[in-house]
């Protein structure tokens, strides 16, 4: 049995279901983000500006990690994490992840750069560092290894995954693009940012750790 097979619906389908605390979750760090991001460009002073950007980036990995642990605890049909546990767990794997993250997206953005397919394939193993590196609490540099064994046999389907995954992000990004654009131009990124990030990014994070769960039964079965 292929373990892809059917994992949009199933993210869907819990989507759905744990909307609200999936949402609130990620609405609480982009406000953050969108807020320092806002006081980023109004600062002229160098070292305030690094430190409001720091910050945002940071935030930027919190969301990926506190999402995971949302999304491995509502696999059982109900939330038993509150929002600020959900956030605490989060961020005990903040700097794995962020180590991570910023690895692969150097390597996969050369290989892209370079020869395109390097990229895709990069791309395609390590689509699973994060749900890795937060619910097998390894380090940043055995994710990748793990990443690899886990999604080895299935890469094809893998990066099919991450293709339907990426065209329905566009998509929302697009509507929402549209909806708002009614809006002032500030007012209009502002909120696109928070509401584009806290609607799409639990919906990436069901599809990544769902990926997760089932490579990893695929290999003890």
């Amino acid at each position: 049995m292929n373990p892809t097979d059917g994992v949009i619906r199933e993210a869907i389908d819990l989507y759905r279901k744990h909307f609200a605390h999936l949402f609130i979750v990620a609405l609480v760090i982009f406000v953050a983000i969108a807020i320092l991001q806002a006081l980023a460009a109004s600062i002229d002073n160098v070292l305030a500006l690094l430190i409001v950007s720091a910050l945002s980036v940071i935030g930027t990995f919190l969301v990926q990690a506190a999402l995971v642990e949302a999304v491995s605890d509502i696999r059982d049909g109900r939330a038993d994490l509150s929002v600020g546990e959900t956030l605490s767990r989060g961020g005990s794997r903040i700097v794995s992840v962020a180590l991570a993250s910023i690895m692969a997206g150097i390597a996969i953005g050369l290989g892209l750069l370079l020869l395109i397919i390097p990229g895709l394939v990069l791309l395609t193993w390590w689509a699973v560092i994060v749900p890795v590196i937060v619910l097998e609490r390894v380090w940043a540099f055995e994710s990748f290894s793990r990443s690899r064994n886990l999604v080895r046999g299935y890469d094809f389907k893998v990066f099919g995954v991450i293709v339907l995954e990426t065209l329905l992000v566009i998509a929302v990004s697009l509507v929402l693009g549209l909806l708002l654009a009614v809006l002032p131009d500030g007012v209009q990124v502002f909120v696109s940012n928070i509401l584009t990030g806290s609607l799409t990014g639990p919906f990436s994070a069901l599809i990544t750790t769902l990926l997760y769960f089932r490579l990893k039964g695929a290999r003890l079965s």
